[in-house]
């Protein structure tokens, strides 16, 4: 079975080569490259733009490793599209627990056939199946994960993302309410590191936690700049 990758990239993005390289088992390669203001529409755009019937979504920072190569090239592909497990690296360290636990263990669906579904969501996109009669498949091998490998790096994606984020519930209605910009931040950083066992992850899951808890406190604050 043919298989085409689309491969999103920022402007500058050091770890593409990499990511290329991974996917060099596809029978086509798009990268598209640029200041991404909206990843449905973005990856949507890839899928149309996609030669073949199969379509594989990898980010420039992800990296496919020998497993789940292994395994997608042994696939019978009797499903409409499947989830692929993702497992982060932070400051060289495999992250178990905590905001990265949920996509380690369920996963993304990033391997569609064209007429499945579409993407949908400016930022914190999914994939969306369209129709029951669609089946939906698991792997069992991971895409590697490398986001924001340093502190200086780290937060000038939480800055990224939360205007994004706040520009997405500004268009869509949402109401800044002054109990969540006090709450959620803190009830996000609970949830990580404690619920979610966030501080197994030693040093790097408290930043982690604290940072993503910082960057709920910025998705208020910015809502309520643009309001």
């Amino acid at each position: 079975m043919k298989i085409s990758a689309v491969v999103l990239a920022k402007k500058q993005s050091p770890s593409l080569d990499r990511c290329l390289q991974s996917v060099n088992f596809c029978d086509e390669k798009l990268v598209l490259k640029g200041d991404i203001m909206d990843f449905a529409k973005q990856r949507n755009l890839g899928l149309g733009m996609a030669r073949y019937d199969w379509v594989f979504f990898v980010d420039s920072d992800e990296e496919v490793s020998e497993g789940l190569k292994s395994e997608i090239l042994k696939l019978n592909f009797d499903k409409d599209a499947y989830y692929i497990k993702r497992r982060d690296f932070f400051w060289g360290k495999e992250m178990k627990y905590g905001e990265t636990m949920k996509v380690r263990n369920k996963g993304l669906i990033r391997l569609v056939k064209k007429s499945s579904g579409r993407w949908y969501g400016t930022v914190h996109e999914e994939f969306r199946i369209q129709s029951l009669k669609y089946k939906v498949g698991r792997l069992n091998s991971y895409l590697n994960h490398y986001p924001h490998q340093t502190l200086k790096e780290f937060i000038e994606d939480v800055n990224y993302y939360s205007s994004l984020r706040a520009e997405q519930l500004y268009q869509t209605g949402k109401k800044f309410y002054l109990h969540e910009l006090l709450l959620l931040p803190f009830l996000k950083f609970i949830l990580n590191y404690f619920v979610y066992f966030g501080m197994l992850d030693g040093v790097a899951g408290f930043v982690y936690a604290f940072l993503m808890s910082f960057h709920s406190f910025l998705v208020r604050a910015k809502l309520y700049n643009r309001a």
